[in-house]
């Protein structure tokens, strides 16, 4: 196997982490891009002020950017919405700026999306080549994010774009917001809990980017989501069941989510029903393509 230096955006997140350790076990030489640099293999930059460290970019030969404010971290204001979308397009441009005045320039860019490119799209199964069912703020974010990372072909570089599902982890995410009320015995799901959930194992997603370092082949835009999608109510079951957690079953009423959380209640009440048949087709196996099986892991 060949040894890479790899350059990772947004590395200290709950991906990133996770990424950097398999990476590193693989034997490649791992970077990392962060506003408080604080070991060797750390580096500085602020891309909302055009600030890097060029050193960063010294002989990389692959960057991976997962850079991005927490979608679902704060209410959608005006101000955090800019936020939400400045902060994926702005890593993007810092880095596509210095790498086009490189004359030994990296192989590969890989990109970080979201399934939520599609807005709410209901029962239908979505594929890479599906239209978004609406113009909502999702949706656009998602659309600059990824022609943000489009650019970089016009370097010559392989472009990989992954439109994540739901990120399962005990450490954080999602799924760490979804069991809380658990711990007191109670199962809260969002709406009449029958919108798709298209969720993914942590190690899933790491694994995906790791094989997509490792396959000079793969290119373009893939969904990472499990095979098997779930409803809301399932996922909130099977999670109870994981933990071995006796708990009563209540809906968090979706007028209720709305008032409260405003427009990032989308984020929680959108069904998306996600096809990963294009990344099986490719050649990627998921460790975790059921969600039982997934959640016994996380939760053992």
């Amino acid at each position: 196997m060949q040894t890479n230096t790899i350059l990772i955006a947004g590395g200290t997140g709950l991906i990133g982490s996770r990424l950097s350790e398999m990476l590193r076990t693989k034997g490649h030489n791992i970077r990392l891009l962060t506003r408080s640099p604080k070991g060797a293999d750390q580096y500085f930059w602020n891309p909302a002020a055009g600030e890097i460290d060029l050193a960063a970019l010294k002989e990389v030969d692959i960057v991976v950017n997962l850079a991005g404010a927490g979608i679902a971290d704060g209410r959608w204001t005006a101000a955090r919405k800019k936020e939400l979308v400045e902060s994926r397009v702005q890593s993007a441009g810092l880095l596509f700026r210095e790498i086009a005045q490189m004359s030994s320039r990296p192989k590969a860019y890989l990109s970080a999306s979201a399934i939520g490119i599609y807005g709410n799209s209901g029962e239908a199964w979505m594929r890479e080549d599906s239209a978004p069912v609406e113009h909502s703020f999702m949706v656009d974010c998602c659309q600059q994010w990824e022609s943000s990372a489009d650019q970089f072909t016009q370097l010559g570089m392989r472009v990989v774009k992954f439109r994540i599902g739901v990120v399962m982890a005990k450490a954080g995410g999602a799924l760490a917001e979804v069991v809380k009320p658990l711990h007191f015995g109670l199962g809260t799901y969002f709406g009449d809990g029958q919108a798709w959930w298209s969720w993914i194992h942590r190690d899933d997603v790491c694994s995906a980017f790791v094989w997509a370092i490792d396959n000079q082949s793969v290119e373009g835009v893939f969904n990472l989501s499990a095979p098997l999608p779930s409803r809301g109510i399932d996922l909130v079951k099977s999670s109870a069941k994981a933990m071995k957690q006796p708990a009563i079953f209540l809906p968090a009423p979706a007028f209720a989510l709305r008032m409260f959380l405003g427009e990032m209640s989308a984020v929680i009440l959108n069904s998306n029903r996600v096809s990963s048949e294009k990344l099986t087709q490719a050649g990627f196996e998921f460790q975790y393509p059921a969600l039982d099986a997934a959640l016994r892991d996380i939760f053992a």
